[in-house]
């Protein structure tokens, strides 16, 4: 007779956690090392800071590539638990790309119109006067500019476009975050892998945050309000790739965060700073507008496990069996 082959599992079986804690440390570890001659010299002023912020989006995947081969997490098909791989079926791959690109872009206005509302900032949606103020102040006196329009429409069109540069940065934090950390704390259930792994995420942040990039707060506030931010973000990414079952997506809506992230300044009125913590795509009225969309997901019953397409783990082969017992 023939055995029955072992039933596959969408999830890995328990928590590597040796593993798990070696990807954090390291993660972090490359993460301070890469930001270090920024502390040892000036701060995000420094000319080093666009080549050093770069090349730490890319520690996290130096991680997950380590303790993959280190720890042998998985000891299946790898590239499938990092959701590299399968790109099928296509309808549904290319929706959920559809998505990756436009939910950032529609959570980003919708916050920065209801942070408007609430007059947390002022905002010029008709003649772009900060944005006109902006470009008047660093061009040469007596530049003849274009209509104030036109260049915040290049600006919008251009969003789309720098979405798909910004995700081949991005892809070195998603290949760690949603790739291999994520998936790895799946056995914790799936709502505990997406709040750990945005938690990760945002304190992973903390050797430029401390230096006041995001938020202009220097301090444990600051971290504290980028953790936030990753955790809500960290709740909508983590869906595209369960539900998607690829981690593409999430690279992708990753990317479209970064390049929507200075709408407000474009629509913002001439003299107005927006405060980042508070109006910003990852500050607290982005956290309650994702909060509603990921309501929405729920309602809907697309966050249910069974439309979670989590990666499979490996398949042990079938193994025929001979009446004796002896195997063939």
């Amino acid at each position: 007779m023939t055995t029955a082959p072992e039933r596959s599992t969408d999830r890995p079986v328990r928590v590597a956690w040796p593993a798990v804690v070696a990807f954090v440390a390291l993660a972090c570890g490359l993460a301070w090392l890469v930001a270090l001659p920024l502390w040892l010299g000036d701060g995000l002023a420094s000319p080093l800071t666009a080549l050093l912020l770069p090349l730490m989006m890319l520690t996290p995947a130096i991680a997950a590539i380590v303790v993959v081969f280190a720890f042998r997490v998985p000891r299946g098909d790898r590239s499938r638990f990092l959701g590299l791989r399968p790109l099928r079926p296509v309808g549904r791959f290319v929706v959920f790309l559809a998505l990756g690109l436009v939910l950032p872009i529609a959570i980003v206005v919708v916050t920065t119109l209801v942070a408007g509302a609430l007059g947390l900032v002022r905002l010029d949606l008709v003649g772009f006067s900060g944005f006109a103020e902006q470009i008047a102040s660093t061009a040469p006196a007596g530049t003849p500019l274009p209509p104030i329009a036109a260049l915040v429409a290049l600006q919008l069109v251009a969003i789309p476009v720098g979405a798909v540069l910004n995700s081949v940065l991005a892809f070195g934090e998603e290949l760690g975050w949603r790739g291999w950390l994520q998936t790895a704390l799946l056995p914790l259930g799936t709502w505990p892998a997406l709040l750990i792994t945005g938690a990760v995420w945002g304190l992973w942040h903390a050797p430029i945050i401390l230096l006041g990039y995001n938020f202009a707060r220097p301090d444990l506030g600051g971290v504290l309000l980028m953790v936030g931010g990753c955790i809500a973000w960290g709740v909508l990414l983590g869906w595209l790739r369960l539900r998607s079952a690829s981690l593409w997506p999430a690279v992708l809506a990753h990317g479209s965060l970064n390049a929507v992230g200075a709408f407000v300044v474009i629509v913002a009125a001439a003299g107005e700073t927006p405060d980042l913590a508070l109006a910003g795509p990852l500050g607290v009225v982005a956290w309650a507008v994702l909060a509603v969309a990921v309501g929405v997901i729920v309602l809907v019953r697309q966050f249910r496990p069974g439309a979670l397409a989590a990666p499979r783990t490996a398949t042990p082969a079938p193994v025929a069996v001979t009446p004796e017992g002896d195997p063939r």
